[in-house]
């Protein structure tokens, strides 16, 4: 299983309709066009996602949509966290794990938990859960950073907590953890731009933003890192890495919808308080999708 989950993965986005509703059948466009185009793995309801501002019958609509859509040609994670533990370990007694092979699960945000309480949050929750469990740092959106000793702490003593997905920023940090994890953790980048030096340093892969438009340069990217073909990587880094920058710029997944509007795949409609990247953000998103296509890199 962690095998699998190495690589690429995608957050998925959650296309809306217009008025609001979720958009079934551009998702069934999305998940086919990413596992066409080799991605690894995909992720529901991540932050990208937007799931803060999904109900849960939507959630568990979506839940089942992406099951029964993807019929278990690659692995499946779902997001489930949240800043109230026992309502986490709640929802995990209830949940059906069937059709997928991992949950990720981030930092309780707000509330701003020391470490050890971070380190009790997980304890409870992989002792709860009927799936391995992947850990999620991203200081940037929750107001709390786990250190590496944490991380590190968590790993050597849940056999079934088996990665983290982390979007700190901070290589120093990422890369203690990436030396002193136990043999089969996974560490996996939550940030497109550092992807290819992360790997570089021993990461496992990453969970992407990016890779929802373009998946398969994305993807050959990665997998040349894991690969220790670092030419053909870097080269892929370098063209990308304009169009990774745009797309978090003005907010994520503004950025995203953005893209996979121009490239006609999903319709760029948000759910508040998350709105479209401004005028000149998506001029910039088209007109780099426009130069990415004249260099041979396609959606």
């Amino acid at each position: 299983m962690k095998k699998n989950l190495k690589g690429t993965g995608v957050a998925l986005v959650t296309p809306f309709h217009k008025q609001g509703t979720i958009d079934f059948g551009s998702l069934g466009i999305l998940i086919e066009h990413t596992i066409s185009n080799g991605v690894n793995y995909l992720v529901v309801l991540g932050t990208t996602g937007e799931a803060a501002t999904l109900s849960k019958d939507e959630k568990n609509a979506l839940i089942q949509y992406v099951k029964d859509q993807v019929a278990q040609r690659c692995p499946l994670v779902l997001g489930m966290g949240g800043y109230n533990t026992q309502e986490v370990i709640n929802n995990l007694q209830v949940f059906d794990p069937d059709g997928f092979d991992a949950i990720l699960s981030v930092t309780p945000y707000y509330n701003k938990p020391s470490q050890r309480g971070l380190y009790l949050h997980y304890k409870h929750i992989a002792s709860a859960s009927p799936l391995p469990v992947i850990l999620y740092n991203v200081p940037g959106r929750t107001s709390v950073n786990m250190k590496a000793e944490t991380t590190l702490e968590l790993a050597a003593e849940f056999e079934n907590i088996i990665g983290v997905k982390e979007a700190s920023g901070n290589m120093s940090q990422i890369m203690e953890i990436i030396r002193n994890k136990p043999k089969d953790f996974l560490v996996i980048s939550g940030d497109d731009g550092i992807t290819m030096p992360l790997i570089a340093a021993g990461a496992s892969g990453v969970i992407s933003v990016v890779a929802n438009a373009y998946p398969a340069a994305f993807s050959s990217m990665v997998n040349a890192a894991l690969q220790g073909k670092m030419d053909e990587a870097r080269r892929l880094h370098y063209l990308l890495i304009p169009l990774i920058d745009a797309l978090f710029s003005d907010g994520s997944p503004g950025g995203i919808k953005a893209a996979l509007d121009c490239m006609k795949i999903v319709p760029n409609n948000l759910r508040l308080p998350v709105v479209k990247v401004n005028k000149a953000t998506q001029n910039l998103i088209n007109s780099l999708i426009a130069e990415l296509k004249d260099k041979g890199i396609e959606c």
